[in-house]
């Protein structure tokens, strides 16, 4: 993909930035009165994939928020958000989950 300029972020980059910028703000579409939680989030996750330890006990999640180009995953075990766009990948390497994404998600899995 081509930049603009040396300094000017890549599409890819722009996309798993929003995405990091979400997690960590807290907010996000919500009806709840108790403001945005990992559930409204995840209704609009693409897929789930579930991450168990050897006695099938919940260990974490990778998230695909993004398909199709870019794809883009939320990992809450490594808490990375990874990317993927042609032969393109970003990879942020921490993100502060204020949405509560793994709580949510371990709560699915344990439904």
């Amino acid at each position: 993909m081509t930049q603009l300029n040396k300094d000017s972020k890549s599409d890819l980059e722009y996309n798993v930035d929003h995405i990091i910028e979400t997690l960590e703000s807290g907010h996000y579409e919500t009806e709840d009165e108790n403001g945005p939680n990992g559930f409204d989030y995840l209704t609009d996750a693409l897929d789930i994939n579930y991450i168990i330890n050897g006695d099938k006990t919940y260990k974490g999640a990778r998230i695909l928020v993004a398909f199709g180009g870019p794809n883009i995953w939320i990992d809450t075990v490594t808490e990375k958000v990874e990317g993927y766009w042609g032969g393109e990948t970003i990879i942020k390497d921490y993100y502060n989950d204020l949405l509560y994404l793994d709580e949510a998600c371990e709560e699915l899995y344990n439904c």
